[in-house]
């Protein structure tokens, strides 16, 4: 079991804070900063604006789900053996089918539907969705006119304000339909972590939403950088630090065409260090995800809820998505995929659902309270005759709140950032162990494995651009958006012209001045770095201590 160290009360994470503006060469963001609420939530990189009956407000809907909307969506089939027509007939054994057919999704073993085709159900009959609406549950007393009449709460509650009681059901669609990191490389930097220290690792994934041709109307994420945020980690915990770069990630992806779409955390316990296995422990007769994992997953989506045209609030469910690397059946590394259901993200918003102590399995929907009022919560399970039974959700297995969601890496690798074999990496941010720290040696030891003309080569790395844009002797984030654009978009001759520029220039002066001999030793005082204040012998042209030229 791997635990999340509890930052406020029985919540795994910090609340966000309100961090600067950190833009790129001037230029406004798309991104803004973290949300708490579907209100709030961060923006979108689509422009695209659709307003329905069903929405009061106007929907900024993403730009896949723009693109899914203009497909048939219908399924053709091939011409069975039971057909009798000609070949450029149809009939009923071999017509198009919807992307919602049960037996097509049977026959193909799609546990979920897509919930593009949950959407061409709902909007399947006669009035065509004119009143298909999507609302989230609500847990919390409803606020209106008629409460005013009685006390409020815990004195007094009414049929108008009281929150309705809660039956967990299995969803039967899902925002993702598969995950797919880019090249297996990507994983095997975020697992060098463990590998080096033994220690669990966090990190959120950034890429872009794609249609996914595998699932009628699906959609993937697709990963292309892992960024890893402060964090304390140990054998069996991680407990996540405040991050003043948050909002400055969230723009510098924005800029390369990328967005956060889920989170990535190891369970990994060695099992035989010269076989190179690890222990099976997420199973069915222990646990997949935790209810303090769910929590936490639930408390992410409710910060990237999904847009959508068909609810009143604008927003309905989330695509963020939670990847656990551990064990499997073999004894072999692999990674599972999961999101929690629309429901566990209403728990988690109204802050019902708590973890249990002893058993991670279970989680446990808080009792009402003279501060908060807590609707009965139940799921249903078969007792020894084969009937569902209802049963009150104190304890809640935690896989009523599951969504299954496929992890893969493509058979042709994926490279957004430039990846070489015979080029060390930029070391990634955030890891305090010897030779994965970023600095200005590992800087400059990085950008001497390339040559002028390979300078995009250089910048295409998520972890260099980051770091450049926030070193604390020369940061760049301000001048960084030609360079960005021209990493996004593959083109040489701008990345050269952005590498021509005085800004670069300095730093390059940097470079080749703390590559200089020293100078003989002689006497003298000692000299205060005026970058990091450590005390140098008067001998050193470079600071002993952050490597910058005196």
């Amino acid at each position: 079991m791997l635990y999340m160290v509890p930052l406020n009360g029985t919540l795994p994470w910090d609340q966000p804070g309100t961090s600067n503006s950190n833009n790129f060469g001037g230029e406004s963001s798309k991104a803004s900063s973290v949300p708490a609420s579907p209100s709030t939530s961060a923006a979108r990189l689509s422009v695209n604006h659709t307003q329905t009956n069903n929405s009061t407000t106007p929907v900024t809907e993403d730009d896949v789900d723009l693109t899914l909307w203009q497909q048939d969506g219908r399924l053709l089939r091939n011409r069975d053996k039971h057909c009798q027509h000609v070949g450029n007939s149809r009939c009923f054994n071999c017509s198009s089918i919807e992307p919602y057919d049960e037996s097509y999704l049977r026959e193909h073993n799609i546990k979920h539907m897509s919930f593009h085709a949950y959407l061409r159900k709902l909007t399947a009959g006669q009035d065509k969705g004119k009143y298909a609406a999507l609302e989230d549950i609500t847990c919390r007393i409803k606020p209106g006119p008629a409460c005013k009449k009685h006390p409020p709460w815990p004195r007094g509650i009414c049929s108008f304000c009281q929150p309705n009681a809660v039956t967990l059901n299995r969803q039967t669609y899902r925002h993702v339909d598969n995950v797919m990191f880019e090249n297996a490389e990507l994983v095997e930097r975020f697992l060098q972590y463990w590998r080096v220290s033994g220690h669990q690792r966090l990190g959120f994934l950034y890429g872009r939403y794609e249609t996914h041709a595998d699932v009628p109307l699906g959609i993937r994420a697709t990963v292309a950088a892992i960024y890893e945020p402060p964090q304390e980690s140990s054998r069996d915990r991680i407990q996540l630090l405040p991050d003043d770069r948050e909002q400055l990630v969230e723009d510098l992806a924005a800029q390369l065409g990328l967005r956060r779409v889920g989170w990535i955390f190891t369970d990994l316990l060695p099992e035989d260090l010269q076989k190179g296995t690890v222990k099976h422990v997420r199973n069915v007769k222990t646990h997949f995800l935790s209810a303090q994992e769910c929590i936490m997953a639930g408390h992410y989506q409710n910060q990237f809820p999904n847009p959508c045209r068909f609810s009143s609030s604008g927003f309905f469910g989330s695509k963020f998505v939670t990847v656990c690397v551990t064990g499997d059946a073999t004894n072999q590394v692999h990674m599972e995929g999961y999101s929690v259901s629309n429901q566990c993200m209403a728990l988690v918003r109204d802050d019902c659902l708590v973890p249990t102590k002893d058993a991670s399995e279970l989680g446990y929907i808080r009792e009402s309270s003279d501060k908060q009022y807590v609707p009965d919560v139940f799921y249903k399970e078969k007792d020894n005759y084969g009937n569902e039974v209802p049963r009150l959700a104190r304890p809640l297995p935690v896989e009523y709140l599951l969504v299954d969601v496929p992890t893969s890496t493509p058979l042709t690798p994926i490279y957004t950032f430039h990846t070489e074999s015979n080029i060390t990496p930029f070391p990634i941010e955030n890891r305090l162990l010897d030779g994965h720290i970023q600095d200005f040696s590992s800087l400059t030891t990085y950008l001497a494995q390339f040559s002028r003309q390979q300078f995009l080569d250089a910048a295409s790395d998520f972890h260099f651009l980051l770091y450049i844009a926030t070193m604390d002797h020369l940061p760049m984030k301000d001048v960084m958006g030609a360079l960005l654009e021209a990493v996004r978009t593959r083109d040489v001759e701008a990345a050269s012209d952005w590498a021509a520029a005085d800004h670069w220039a300095n730093l390059e002066q940097m470079i080749a001045a703390s590559d200089s001999p020293p100078a003989h030793h002689g006497g003298g005082k000692e000299w205060t770095c005026p970058h990091c204040t450590f005390l140098n012998p008067q001998a050193l042209t470079q600071c002993d201590m952050c490597r910058l030229p005196r």
